[in-house]
């Protein structure tokens, strides 16, 4: 795991915070859903193709839930990031970051070098820090990695400095490489590193596969790690594409299960989620069990935010953003079922509105005329 020099500091003016469309008009009124923690599994779910309609002025309405189109037409888009007064989007399959206009219009921002692309490796996770500091986890040469760069410029013509590569030689394969970048409540940088379909790395702590890593800003391992000159902060993970902390400093994280259960995870320091040698709940007491699970069909989670107390789940098989409430797991609701087709991101926005990626020109979706889209809607609770 290779380290490499800072690069030259650039710095950006500070601007107002961005406004991110209009408020849509009507009352939110959503069915909800409330699904067991062990619910049974259930038959495939139908797909369908994304609206076609829409533009970054005018709100939709699906299932009762108003939300507007943000930007279109982006290529198989992994993560979106709120950068004060911009929001940028990275692309799997470019290396591109893209920065959203108020306009609807998208401009690149920069184009990560090196990338491998293939796959489910490429441009994957952002996180942004302010004033201007934005990591990206990427495929290279090497394997998996995390870099830093300098946000520069001003709304409208934003860059990138050249990569400071914070973590280098991180598992990577066809499938399986995490990938999710975020900042925790405690200021930590946590990454998520997929088990690059070597299963039995996960519960290996010499090595970086199947893990959730914490670091500080600079790349470093924190000394309140739960292992000496480690950055693994918790193990036994197949592929979590989803990390949030909430108001209390509590960090979640999504799971990808194999066959039969998807899971939402409580993550504390030096805990084993159980990966390979359970899936879903375990009940031994031997590993950490997930705080709910879901049928794989009707789950495959990525991204995730949280919303007074309120998880979001964004779900690529499953085409439907998942509200979860923290407090009772049990209790949740279900938005736009199969009325966006896959969703890779979610987080919330600078308005209050939640900022949600669809993800149907990856190969594996059904894209409509406008896909992809980044789109905002209000949150929706669970009661």
């Amino acid at each position: 795991m290779a380290r490499k020099g800072a690069p030259a500091h650039r710095t950006r003016s500070t601007l107002s915070l961005r406004a991110v469309g209009l408020l849509a008009a009507g009352a939110l009124a959503l069915a909800s859903c409330s699904i067991p923690n062990n619910p049974a599994p259930a038959g495939p779910v139908p797909t369908s193709d994304a609206p076609t309609s829409g533009s970054p002025s005018g709100a939709e309405n699906t299932q009762g839930a108003s939300f507007q189109t943000l930007a279109s037409n982006l290529n198989a888009p992994w993560s979106v990031a709120d950068a004060g007064d911009a929001l940028l989007v990275s692309e799997r399959d470019s290396g591109r970051v893209l920065e959203i206009l108020d306009s609807g219009a998208v401009r690149e921002v920069g184009r990560l070098p090196d990338v491998d692309f293939g796959g489910e490796g490429g441009l994957l996770g952002l996180a942004f820090k302010a004033p201007d500091r934005l990591y990206a986890y990427s495929t290279g040469p090497n394997g998996n990695r995390i870099q830093r760069f300098t946000l520069a410029g001003a709304v409208g013509s934003y860059s990138l400095s050249e990569p400071r590569t914070l973590l280098d030689g991180l598992p990577s394969a066809s499938n399986h490489n995490g990938g999710r970048l975020a900042f925790g409540p405690d200021g930590m940088l946590y990454a998520s590193v997929g088990d690059a379909a070597r299963p039995a790395s996960a519960q290996d702590l010499g090595s970086l596969g199947g893990k959730i890593l914490r670091m500080d800003a600079e790349g470093g391992v924190p000394e309140d790690n739960p292992f000496p000159d480690s950055y693994v902060y918790s193990y036994g993970h197949r592929n979590v594409q989803g990390l949030a902390g909430d108001a209390d400093g509590a960090m979640y994280a999504s799971e990808f299960g194999q066959n039969t259960w998807d899971e939402l995870n409580r993550i504390t320091a030096g805990g084993n989620y159980g990966w390979p040698e359970v899936e879903g709940t375990g009940g031994t007491g031997e590993f950490t069990d997930p705080v709910a699970q879901w049928s794989t069909d009707q789950a495959s989670p990525s991204g995730i935010a949280i919303v007074d107390s309120v998880l979001y789940l964004a779900n690529l098989r499953g085409q439907r953003l998942r509200a979860v409430q923290l407090d009772d797991p049990e209790m949740q609701r279900e938005l736009l079922v199969n009325e966006l087709g896959r969703l890779r991101d979610v987080v919330p926005g600078p308005d209050g509105r939640l900022l949600v990626l669809t993800n149907n020109t990856d190969g594996r979706g059904d894209p409509g005329l406008q896909d992809d889209r980044l789109i905002s809607l209000p949150p929706s609770g669970t009661g």
